[in-house]
């Protein structure tokens, strides 16, 4: 008696639908607000990813149509594609509206800017050279028997003192490298700018002010030292990425030096009573147990820190031009804490704007190919231009603030 063959493997339709599903989970989280930490990485996947993950849904989703049980699940697949392209439909819209927005607040765009455009579907894959830079370490400060570095990316050939970069990390005042984001450093490096990113201090063993007195220890390092770094002493700009723009902008804001022509600052908590009073969902990051541990207790016990601590109160008429950049669904640092500092400078009359981006979310950037990593170093490029150039001012008028 011939035995009967056995099926091997999963039905299509079965693994159709299992993948449609899927992906229809995923790209949900474009839309839809992260409650744990891994759906949050998850949500930034598909935010800055969606094209990818919209490729692979349209997989799932063949033979849409057919009157078989493959072709009905694959609306699954469909409908996870659209919901994966939506971030991208939406940073297409906005980016059409960023160049006139830098050029109202900074002025006009310099000639020979690398990018073009603030989004194009070419770079979502091609991305942009990386090639023509120098990379090293330095050590620009030793605390308590400890080294603290910093990473040098340098133009390939030798030129004239360039303007340099000083970039500060994430990672909450506790984690986080100076080698995070190294594609933002070499693109610059490769167009000419010298970039130092700064390790600093971290919890649990320091908290603040320790990293303010790393940034001010980097700066004077980097300044006496410009010489041989082919920096020009006159010219730098501070970058900061979350916990890092608070650092970045703290210091930009106090050190009344005018060599810092401007700052930068990615989704940055700038207000330390506010992040107390409204801590981020805990089940991504405990900001309230974290800010109580940076600053050494809550605020009725140690008010001079908040205050000390809290960057709108630092602003005055020397503050240096700010371009805040921050997602609009920012589940780590609300996008409030840049609207606030926002509207103070405004008040103040200090050149400023913030590119609110209303599909993103906290860390954009770190995909720096996808639509918020394209726009965040187009509007930094357009920036660093306007502040470092041939010039090295921008317009005294205050802008709006802008979402």
């Amino acid at each position: 008696m011939a035995l009967r063959s056995i099926p091997r493997g999963l039905p299509p339709g079965t693994v159709r639908l299992a993948g449609g599903l899927a992906c229809l989970g995923v790209a949900a989280l474009a839309v839809l607000e992260a409650p744990s930490w891994w759906l949050f990485v998850l949500a930034l996947g598909a935010t800055e990813g969606g094209h990818i993950l919209a490729l692979a849904a349209l997989g799932f989703a063949a033979p849409l149509g057919r009157p078989s049980r493959g072709g009905r699940v694959g609306v699954f697949g469909l409908a996870a594609a659209l919901l994966a392209l939506s971030p991208m439909i939406r940073a297409a819209r906005y980016a059409a509206s960023v160049p006139a927005r830098l050029e109202a607040a900074f002025g006009p765009a310099a000639p020979g800017m690398a990018r073009q455009a603030p989004l194009t579907a070419a770079d979502l894959v091609r991305g942009a050279p990386a090639s023509g830079f120098r990379q090293s370490t330095v050590i620009y400060r030793v605390v308590d028997g400890v080294e603290l570095p910093l990473e040098l990316y340098r133009p390939a050939d030798d030129r004239p003192p360039a303007p340099c970069v000083v970039v500060f990390h994430a990672g909450a005042w506790q984690s986080g490298s100076r080698l995070d984001c190294q594609a933002l450093s070499r693109y610059l490096a490769v167009r000419g700018y010298v970039v130092a990113s700064v390790d600093y201090r971290l919890l649990p063993t320091y908290r603040f002010p320790a990293p303010q007195e790393d940034a001010a220890a980097a700066l004077a390092y980097l300044q006496a030292h410009a010489g041989e770094l082919g920096i020009d002493p006159q010219r730098f700009v501070l970058v900061g990425r979350s916990a890092g723009g608070h650092i970045a902008l703290l210091h930009a804001y106090t050190a009344h030096d005018p060599a810092i022509r401007g700052v930068i600052a990615l989704y940055p908590p700038v207000d330390m009573y506010l992040g107390h009073t409204y801590p981020c969902r805990p089940q991504i990051l405990d900001c309230h147990a974290l800010g109580e541990q940076y600053l050494g207790g809550k605020p009725y016990q140690v008010p001079a820190t908040y205050a000390a601590a809290t960057v709108t109160n630092h602003i005055g008429p020397d503050t240096p031009p700010t371009l805040l950049i921050h997602g609009s669904r920012d589940e780590v640092v609300d996008a409030i804490h840049s609207r606030i500092l926002a509207a103070q400078l405004a008040r103040a009359g200090r050149p400023h704007l913030l590119l609110e981006l209303p599909w993103a979310t906290h860390g954009m950037d770190y995909i720096f190919n996808g639509p918020g990593g394209q726009i965040s170093t187009y509007a930094i490029e357009w920036f660093l231009a306007s502040v470092v150039g041939e010039s090295g001012s921008v317009r005294s008028a205050s802008t709006a603030c802008c979402s």
